[in-house]
């Protein structure tokens, strides 16, 4: 089965309950059965800004370990944000600062002892275009490695030919490693930066659209690359992409921008019993398209 047909899309499910519309809340409405694997990260009362404005309301939900996270929402709503958050990228944005707690395996990585650097080891990040460095595919793959140092040579070459076969590849490039990492093709690229991430041995990889910038082959190719890592390493993807995140998550978080354009998470739930029976009005508006 491959991973298209895991998921039937979420617009062809069969009409949902009409349910009356809950109080608004800045709280997520959670499953009413926790997902079996233990968890590897939580978010707790996550408040984003960016100078004086609220981007972000809030948040809290739990990431199971080993699992697919997927966050959608419309444009705006502060998917991103929350992505960006977790491993700290928002700080390097003059004005950013963040209130709350973000957990990982018990450690707060918004404490003042975190080490953002030791701490992105960790968690790694794909981005929604790919960004590979302009150098061989080789020394792309090595870099963390070599950034965190004494890695012998013969190892180093072990660590990243593994790398990219689990990224689905080395067969395409083992020819090649010494040329420019700048003459593949996006999906080529996004799997080579999916490589790079993989090298340091990371507990969780965020990916911001990861396939946005992709065709539907490309596509297809990191969908089912996630799937393969699932259990390996815990993933959370936004995406814009509501079949994607049918196809490919275990859980959903549903995101809406609330009063304040601050966005805010209105539900999380196993992503089968989010698209097949949501428990907020907003949330089944969105995913048959009323709205967004």
């Amino acid at each position: 089965m491959t991973a298209i047909e895991r998921m039937p899309d979420p617009v062809a499910l069969s009409p949902v309950p009409q349910p009356q519309p809950p109080e608004r809340s800045t709280t997520a409405v959670l499953a009413a059965a926790p997902l079996s694997a233990p968890l590897k990260m939580s978010v707790h009362n996550l408040h984003c800004y960016y100078s004086d404005f609220l981007a972000v309301r809030n948040v809290s939900l739990e990431i199971p370990e080993g699992q697919i996270t997927a966050i959608i929402g419309p444009s705006g709503c502060g998917k991103s944000t929350v992505l960006r958050s977790i491993n700290r990228m928002n700080d390097l944005i003059p004005g950013f600062r963040s209130t709350g707690s973000i957990m990982l395996d018990g450690e707060d990585l918004l404490g003042p002892q975190s080490d953002a650097i030791a701490m992105r080891r960790r968690v790694g990040m794909l981005f929604q275009r790919p960004n590979p460095f302009p150098a061989s595919i080789f020394d792309n793959v090595a870099y963390g490695l070599r950034i965190a140092g004494g890695v012998p040579r013969k190892q180093l070459t072990e660590i990243v030919e593994q790398s990219l076969e689990r990224a689905a590849l080395l067969d395409e490039v083992k020819d090649r490693m010494d040329r420019s990492a700048l003459g593949l093709s996006g999906g080529q690229q996004q799997r080579l930066c999916l490589a790079r991430a993989l090298a340091v041995d990371p507990e969780v990889i965020l990916m911001d659209e990861p396939c946005s910038a992709l065709d539907p082959i490309a596509t297809l190719r990191i969908e089912d690359l996630m799937r393969e890592l699932a259990g390996q390493v815990t993933q959370v993807i936004v995406t814009h992409n509501m079949q994607q995140a049918a196809r490919v998550s275990d859980a959903t978080a549903f995101m809406l921008m609330g009063e304040g354009r601050a966005g805010e998470l209105v539900e999380i739930s196993p992503t089968v019993e989010l698209f097949r029976n949501p428990r907020d009005r907003r949330t089944e508006d969105y995913i048959t398209g009323r709205f967004g």
